[in-house]
């Protein structure tokens, strides 16, 4: 997945540092034959057992505006209400509706599912759009400052956390700001103000400028270092084998001696030159039906799985691949939102999720599941999904990067694209790794410098120790 989605997260967490975000689709551009002039089908049904409204979203700062034929994106704060994209009604029954790129929502009178994303967002309705919605938005640097700073406050969980005030940062920039402000400088003055979070699912974009970094002391994973990862492992742990591969290259699989097997998987997403998160779940199970065979999951005695370069994806593969590694159903995390614009520790009510065993064969042995610094966000979710896991597994390696949540996507007033996480993923006691990361159980070096120079790979080697 190549961009960023104001509906919802970016599938491909570590792309944001190199690829651009998709504008707004025009409302105009998704009205068609056949609609009432408003985006909704003649003779379609409105009343309280359909979607058909207004509703607010319980967090995401998100009003959506449903009609038969189109379902329209507001994002609102205490202070504006900019149009987000717009997306089309798809055939074939219930309130399916699709962006222009293709992403996948479903509405239902309460609830929003994106496909791809875990859990439902709760949504209420509201008997109109907000007030600031039938204004037109403020323009220029000062109104874009005055939208950023409040989106941040009102959606971003973390800033206690991690030590920082935000009204004191907005005391500190906001008189830097002014009509005459240059985009380079506005954008400098964002920059400075986003660097102090070190928060790999935050960044922003302004035409070709892009700011986004992680957490300190660790690489975010692109194509560079996964091509030079996937030559190093081929070479010092598979012996010069070359493993088999699928999904255009993101999963990779060997059989090692003595009955054991390694399985690479680089991403959660990126599987299809199409993508779409339909295409890439069905590319993900041909994977693995290729290579957890029935014959194969009866004789290993154990699987070594490679998440150390994950630049992340859908949160779905991720509960997907974890559902072939199990034999019976298991809680794997609950997600919530942070829902209170004024208040940063309420959240919504955690929402659980399970692994439900596939229905195909499934590998139920010990697992040596591999981390680091470059395991981000839906390589996090999946390892997250194997903490309870009823086989046993052990993490080899490095902490994870440390971000689990939805990126929030937001338009700013003068057009410039900003992401923000606003969501928790939690254990069954209550427990969130954003920021520090999910910790290995068993702590080696991970592609260091003097790994690479010394030809060894400490996390493979106890791998093998411990399976």
């Amino acid at each position: 997945m190549t961009t960023t989605r104001t509906f919802r997260r970016t599938a491909g967490t570590a792309l944001l540092l190199t690829l651009a975000v998709t504008a707004a689709v025009p409302a105009a551009a998704m009205a068609g034959p056949g609609t009432d002039g408003r985006g909704g089908a003649k003779g379609s049904p409105v009343g309280p057992a359909t979607p058909v409204g207004v509703w607010r979203l319980d967090g995401y700062g998100t009003v959506l505006k449903v009609e038969a034929g189109r379902v329209k994106e507001y994002q609102v704060t205490g202070i504006s209400c900019l149009p987000g994209e717009s997306a089309r009604r798809l055939p074939g029954g219930g309130f399916r509706y699709a962006t222009e790129d293709g992403e996948v929502l479903q509405v239902r009178p309460g609830s929003v599912h994106f496909d791809g994303s875990v859990g439902d967002r709760a949504a209420h309705r509201i008997a109109a759009l907000p007030e600031l919605c039938r204004k037109a938005p403020g323009k220029g640097p000062v109104a874009a400052f005055d939208v950023f700073w409040q989106s941040f406050a009102e959606n971003y969980p973390f800033f206690a956390a991690k030590g920082i005030d935000w009204n004191a940062v907005r005391d500190r920039y906001r008189p830097r700001v002014h009509p005459g402000t240059s985009d380079a400088q506005l954008f400098a003055v964002f920059r400075e103000m986003l660097a102090p979070l070190h928060d790999a699912h935050v960044f922003l974009q302004a035409g070709d400028r892009v700011f986004a970094q992680g957490r300190p002391g660790t690489t975010m994973p692109g194509p560079e270092l996964d091509a030079r990862v996937k030559a190093y492992v081929q070479d010092v742990d598979l012996g010069g084998k070359k493993p088999q591969e699928f999904a255009q290259g993101r999963i990779s699989y060997a059989d090692l001696p003595d009955g054991r097997g390694y399985l690479r998987v680089s991403g959660f997403s990126g599987y299809t030159k199409g993508g779409g998160f339909a295409a890439e779940s069905a590319e993900l199970d041909r994977a693995l039906d290729a290579v957890l065979t029935a014959e194969r999951t009866a004789r290993l005695r154990g699987l070594i799985v490679d998440l150390r370069i994950n630049g992340g994806g859908y949160d779905a593969l991720g509960l997907q691949l974890a559902s072939r590694l199990t034999d019976r159903p298991y809680f794997a995390y609950a997600k919530r939102v942070r829902n209170d614009p004024a208040d940063a520790t309420r959240f919504t009510r955690p929402q659980p999720l399970s692994v439900e065993p596939a229905h195909a064969p499934r590998y139920t042995g010990p697992v040596a599941l591999l981390t680091g610094g470059s395991t981000v966000s839906a390589g996090e979710t999946f390892t997250q999904a194997l903490m309870e896991r009823p086989g046993r597994t052990v993490r080899i390696g490095q902490p994870t990067q440390g971000v689990f949540s939805d990126v929030l996507g937001r338009t700013l007033p003068n057009g410039w694209q900003i992401g923000l996480p606003n969501e928790q993923f939690l254990t069954r006691t209550g427990q969130a790794f954003d920021g520090p990361g999910i910790p290995p159980q068993r702590r080696t070096p991970v592609f260091t410098e003097e790994e690479f120079t010394q030809r060894r790979d400490s996390a493979f080697t106890a791998a093998l120790d411990l399976l």
